[in-house]
């Protein structure tokens, strides 16, 4: 009965594989310093969304090894079913005021709350306006939605007007999706004319600050400030921030919080450690920044928006490639391929943590214009 399937699957593994696009699994253990272990060989990872090192600094460990003592290394169901454990509790009420909201909600990763919060708001009959560089989850939430979904060009602000012009009068409610700092280049949202025009038609926006928390100045705020645990906070979970009758609206109506299991206290001890590093140690949460800029000049790029900076190469052989020659030369900076980004515009992406040090960021620069000075000249 599985040939087929079997069959199903090697044909379109031999169709990823003809156009460089097959994904595989890497044993790698992450260190402290920024470092990694793949194969025997320690190499220095700009691949880690730990902006801040904090996954490995003692107080987060100390802090989830104590919650992993008293609270054991589950929550056992639904927080609805089995009760809020305390770590929980005390992680929202940090988010909340570190966002200046009234309340906040942890969901068990920044995908499934993104799953959850849009169709919980919106269905038929609404309007969802999403940026089109907007991150995967937040697509699958508008679809799940049953709302009408509606791209507008990045950062595309007429766009997004004339959009709204064109189509409030004929949708309930409208939801307009963005990002602080988009995942693959790095950039940020105009987020205070986003909102200007929200408030203009009367529309609710979202925004995903997985990559920006802690790391960038947030600027504006949105009603809706969704992000995770597992970038900036070095643990794991998601978490929205909004009213209290917005999170309490959505504590019985998003599936992916009142249907899943609750995150691990161990987990939410972590981020509650880290999230009181990045409030504490203002000069540390500014160095990711400040070393993607030192990239950024080193190599003519422009100016570094954020923590991440694209390399763009085009086609994804050769992505692979550069990521292969800067493993070789002991720099991990994995190739991001379609369907991530789009065809033609595979990439290497370098993310910088406060873990980084001058002298590795430099490395990886002379490193880029050794085996790219094509890349490095059209930037």
């Amino acid at each position: 009965m599985s040939d087929s399937l079997d069959a199903f699957a090697r044909d379109k593994l031999a169709d990823l594989d003809a156009a460089a696009l097959r994904r595989r699994l890497v044993t790698t253990a992450r260190g402290p310093g920024a470092r990694a272990e793949r194969e025997g060989r320690s190499l220095v990872s700009f691949s880690c969304n730990d902006y801040l090192g904090l996954a490995h600094d003692p107080r987060v460990i100390a802090a989830a090894t104590e919650a992993l003592a008293r609270y054991g290394a589950g929550t056992g169901a639904s927080r609805l079913v089995t009760g809020n454990a305390p770590p929980l509790v005390a992680l929202e009420e940090r988010l909340a005021r570190h966002k200046g909201k009234e309340a906040a909600l942890v969901f068990g990763s920044g995908y499934l709350a993104n799953l959850g919060i849009v169709p919980a708001l919106v269905g038929p009959g609404d309007l969802i306006l999403i940026d089109e560089l907007g991150h995967s989850c937040l697509f699958a939430g508008a679809r799940l939605s049953g709302a009408e979904v509606q791209r507008f060009p990045h950062n595309g602000l007429e766009a997004l007007r004339a959009a709204l012009r064109a189509r409030r009068g004929a949708a309930r409610h409208v939801l307009i999706l963005t990002e602080r700092i988009f995942s693959m280049d790095g950039d940020r949202a105009p987020l205070a004319e986003i909102l200007a025009l929200a408030a203009e038609f009367d529309a609710w926006t979202l925004v995903d600050d997985a990559h920006g928390l802690g790391v960038v100045e947030p600027g504006a705020r949105a009603p809706l400030e969704m992000g995770t645990l597992s970038k900036t906070l070095g643990s794991y979970g998601g978490y929205l921030c909004a009213a209290r009758p917005v999170i309490d609206l959505l504590t019985s109506r998003a599936r992916s919080l009142v249907y899943t299991t609750g995150l691990p206290p161990a987990s939410a001890a972590a981020a509650l450690a880290a999230l009181t590093i990045v409030e504490t140690e203002p000069d540390w949460a500014a160095r990711p920044l400040a070393l993607a800029r030192r990239f950024t000049e080193r190599l003519g790029l422009p100016a570094a928006q954020s923590p991440i900076v694209p390399v763009l190469v085009g086609a994804a052989e050769a992505a692979l490639a550069l990521s292969a020659a800067l493993e070789a030369r002991g720099f991990l900076v994995v190739a991001i391929r379609p369907p991530t980004v789009a065809p033609g515009t595979a990439r290497l992406r370098v993310a910088f943590s406060a873990a980084h040090d001058e002298a590795q960021v430099d490395a990886l620069a002379a490193a880029l214009r050794d085996l790219a000075p094509d890349l490095v000249a059209a930037a």
